[in-house]
């Protein structure tokens, strides 16, 4: 696929996705979500990559929402379809077997919001804004929003977010356990990459075993418990195990394969 809405770079073991659309405060239409599900697909399947930070063009805007003049005038139907879609790339990051890192600059709203809240972990500048503003335009969020919130701060104060559609300062999404943490702007992305390199020196194999696990924990009709004691087993069989073990009582550092 050729990119025209995102930028995709690899430096080590990092890759990092850019949303590049600044003049459109990176605003997420259905082409750009389709590129960023590729570039999340395409660095998950490659070896040499540990982890992938995603992040806005500039420091103004991580997305400020979905390109609202792309759907004003969509039907019952193609609303649906976009949707689906949307959940579809938020799904595909979220499952990703790799750690996602959303770093996040300015407004994140919307579908700029649910994009971040898709990610493994959210690092946020200090000059970081969060809301689901949806209910001003006469929808609920589309893209995960109503579901993924509440896991994150709770059933209370996510619906209070969602049906008042205030802003969240980047102190006050820490404080609620929004984002991992905050920084100033010129520190976010070495804090990401200092993340994803530490996490590069773990097992791969048991890095997407504990994604997946936790991922378990919220989805209707599964057993994060049981998806923790199968992978637990499947472990003992992966060449990660038996280096890590000998690692250990060698009294040396393990060196993972990806």
């Amino acid at each position: 696929m050729t990119y025209t809405n995102i930028k995709k770079e690899n430096a080590g073991a990092i890759c990092t996705i850019t949303i590049d659309r600044a003049s459109k405060m990176n605003a997420l239409n259905i082409a750009t979500l389709q590129e960023i599900k590729h570039a999340v697909l395409q660095a998950e399947s490659d070896h040499n990559i540990a982890g992938i930070i995603l992040r806005g063009d500039g420091e103004k805007a991580f997305a400020a929402g979905a390109d609202i003049s792309e759907f004003a005038n969509f039907n019952v139907q193609e609303a649906e379809k976009m949707s689906r879609d949307g959940h579809e790339v938020m799904n595909t990051i979220e499952n990703c077997s790799k750690p996602v890192i959303a770093a996040v600059f300015g407004f994140a709203l919307g579908g700029g919001c649910e994009l971040a809240m898709s990610c493994h972990l959210i690092v946020a500048a200090e000059n970081a804004k969060f809301g689901q503003p949806e209910a001003n335009l006469g929808v609920p969020p589309g893209y995960g929003g109503t579901q993924r919130l509440i896991q994150l701060v709770g059933k209370s104060k996510g619906l209070e977010l969602l049906l008042t559609t205030d802003i969240l300062r980047a102190d006050d999404a820490l404080r609620l356990g929004l984002v991992t943490s905050v920084h100033p702007v010129e520190e976010v992305i070495t804090h990401c990459e200092a993340i994803l390199n530490k996490i590069a020196t773990k097992s791969p194999s048991a890095v997407a075993m504990i994604i997946d696990c936790v991922n378990d924990y919220y989805k209707k009709g599964t057993g994060g418990m049981e998806t923790e004691i199968k992978y637990f087993g499947e472990a003992f069989g992966t060449e990660d195990f038996k280096e890590g073990t000998d690692a250990f009582l060698n009294k040396r550092k393990a060196e993972f394969k990806r």
